[in-house]
């Protein structure tokens, strides 16, 4: 009983963790970013991660089973929120933070992903929650945080109609400028986005 449960699938799948070092790991994940942003979810293929790595593919499937689930561990591992840090010391200096923030990795980063991820993360919920948890919920969290701090200040009533709709304004933006206009929204069209639209909607100046 006890050589079986040593030699369980948990003891299993460490052993072969345990092969490929922190940094190793790190370098599949990077590549596999950079092929959806190059080339989009579709066209990213193990054989093409193994090949930009110099690794086998037997490697990869080991290690992550399926494309879906190799790509939702890059997704998680590479989860940073960017809006970590903003304090101002007002919501409207916080919001123009954000924006500037936001449109320095727009055409690089984060918009090109969720882009590059287009319908893939709504036929796949593992796909679409490693996003979420990579590139939504850190952001979503840092401007729910801003806006606490607002209301404990009392620049804008906690029932404030408009508070909720925060990030989706700034986040749904990043989304569809490319699509309405072909280009990304950078840090000079966010910035003009707060300032006409979310700070008027808040009634802030």
């Amino acid at each position: 009983m006890t050589s079986q449960a040593a030699d369980g699938p948990e003891t299993v799948v460490a052993s072969r963790r345990s092969k490929i070092t922190p940094e190793r790991e790190q370098e599949f994940y990077d590549a596999v970013l950079n092929q959806i942003r190059e080339c989009g979810y579709e066209a990213l293929t193990m054989e093409g991660v193994a090949a930009s790595t110099r690794c086998s593919k037997s490697t990869l499937y080991r290690q992550w089973k399926t494309k879906p689930q190799f790509v939702a561990a890059a997704l998680r591992a590479n989860r940073c929120p960017r809006f970590s840090g903003i304090d101002t010391g007002s919501l409207a200096g916080d919001l123009r933070e954000a924006a500037r923030a936001a449109g320095e990795w727009s055409g690089r980063d984060s918009a090109q992903l969720l882009q590059a991820l287009g319908h893939a993360v709504t036929q796949d919920k593992e796909l679409q929650q490693a996003l979420r948890d990579a590139l939504v919920e850190p952001e979503v969290a840092q401007l729910k945080e801003m806006i606490r701090r607002a209301v404990e200040r009392g620049e804008v009533a906690a029932d404030h109609p408009a508070l909720e709709f925060i990030p989706a304004q700034l986040l749904g933006v990043l989304r569809v400028r490319p699509v309405l206009d072909g280009e990304y929204a950078d840090a000079a069209y966010l910035t003009q986005f707060v300032e006409a639209v979310v700070l008027p909607a808040l009634g802030l100046t």
